[in-house]
């Protein structure tokens, strides 16, 4: 990390004898225990309010680790949390707006949320009734992303606006979708790298909310700490496998055609923005861990141990979809579950994928209720997600282990400009 011009801070009984020199040496030293491996994003190197909401002229401030420090910009081309790194910790929450509330009310209500998440992404706090929750701590990787469901629109008479692509989802023959659970006119996502600053988000855009809307649902999700492992590597998920091996890369050629809206696409208001396919799929482990590692590998297609394709080579060799065993048959199994999804074997359908595990506690048969928030980007879900579902439908060896049991897909508009909020475009326009 880099060094930050910011007073070290005396620890309370330290001898008054010891040197400038071995206490600048300890707090060093302290700061390398904290460590700063793995750590992803921006990296804010100045002191102040956009650190730790700042320390008074006369306090003297310890240097956040480079975990703390990490920032996230929210204004820019597109909203974050789409391409950045997945983060430890994050919540999901639907709003309907309340009755009475219109096209007014909900452009009031994105720009209230929009400073707040400017404000929290920066390390600062909210700007009216702070909870004090986040008061220590940094940035942490904050983003906070906003998003329209199919009812925003018929309740702000804004039917005209809505895109082709935010056509409800087809049903598919694994829902067991609890409505309650699903949709809704409003969404957010948010991502920190701190438990605490991402439930300081989550508090400050609900008191956002205020009387204009209420929430729908709500869900709490997790993924490994940045540093965790010894070098960067794709996440695990609850059933132990590597996931997420062929999301594409931001470097791709094609990238920006396959995740975000063209910038002159259709609607307007949706350029440079992406659709969020959000499901909650409960994964059946007491049934998952019964399969000997064998049979768990066969499922999906791949070594559990590195995610290599089970034809052989490494987690981004190519899969051999041809290769066959000494018996005939073909090594990756004809129903894994990542043979179904390749892009090649669905029409080049792609989306980039950006989930969190959760755990719901144990549910009265004394079963976990845990599972993956699957969320995925893309610029049109019925050229990506969509067709991808309906195969995997049909017969992915995998859907014996998980049930679908919520289901949300949104419109999530471009970057907010500076000065501007999120959707106002749509809102004003």
């Amino acid at each position: 990390m880099a060094d930050q011009s910011i007073p070290k801070a005396r620890t309370p009984g330290t001898a008054a004898g010891k040197s400038e020199a071995a206490s600048a040496e300890e707090g060093i030293s302290r700061r390398r225990l904290l460590g700063t491996a793995g750590a992803t994003g921006l990296v804010l190197g100045t002191a102040g309010a956009a650190v730790g909401y700042g320390a008074a002229p006369s306090e003297a401030t310890a240097p956040l680790t480079s975990l703390g420090t990490d920032r996230a910009m929210f204004h820019g081309k597109h909203q974050p949390g789409i391409t950045d790194a997945l983060q430890s910790r994050g919540h999901l929450v639907a709003f309907d707006l309340a009755a009475g509330a219109g096209r007014k009310e909900a452009a009031a209500l994105l720009r209230r949320w929009s400073e707040t998440a400017r404000r929290l992404m920066a390390g600062e706090p909210s700007a009216h009734d702070d909870t004090d929750v986040a008061r220590d701590a940094g940035p942490s990787s904050l983003t906070v992303t906003f998003g329209f469901g199919h009812s925003f629109f018929g309740r702000t008479g804004l039917e005209k606006q809505r895109p082709a692509a935010l056509d409800p989802l087809p049903e598919f023959s694994s829902d067991h979708l609890d409505k309650n659970r699903s949709n809704g006119d409003l969404w957010v996502q948010i991502g920190a790298n701190d438990a605490l600053v991402a439930f300081h988000a989550l508090r400050a855009i609900q008191k956002d909310a205020g009387a204009a809307a209420r929430i729908r649902w709500q869900m709490n999700g997790f993924n490994r700490s940045p540093g965790a492992t010894a070098h960067p590597m794709t996440a695990r998920n609850l059933m132990g496998q590597i996931d997420g091996t062929r999301n594409p890369k931001p470097a791709e050629s094609d990238f920006d055609q396959r995740i975000f809206v063209p910038a002159k696409g259709e609607p307007a208001w949706m350029s440079n923005g992406s659709y969020a396919v959000v499901r909650r799929i409960r994964m059946l482990l007491d049934d998952w861990e019964k399969l000997s590692l064998k049979a768990q590998e066969d499922v999906i297609g791949r070594r559990k141990s590195d995610g290599a394709a089970l034809s052989g080579g490494t987690e981004t060799t190519a899969m051999d979809l041809e290769k066959t065993d000494s018996q005939g048959n073909p090594v990756v199994p004809i129903n894994a579950h990542a043979r179904i999804t390749r892009p090649d074997q669905n029409g080049g359908a792609a989306m980039l994928r950006r989930p969190f595990s959760f755990h719901d506690g144990i549910d009265a048969d004394g079963v976990p209720d845990a599972g993956l928030l699957f969320i995925c980007w893309q610029a049109d879900p019925l050229r990506g997600f969509v067709p991808v579902q309906r195969k995997l439908d049909r017969g992915d060896a995998l859907s014996k282990f998980i049930r679908h049991e919520s289901s949300g897909l949104f419109a999530v508009p471009g970057g907010a400009a500076e000065g501007e909020y999120v959707g106002q475009k749509l809102l004003e326009g």
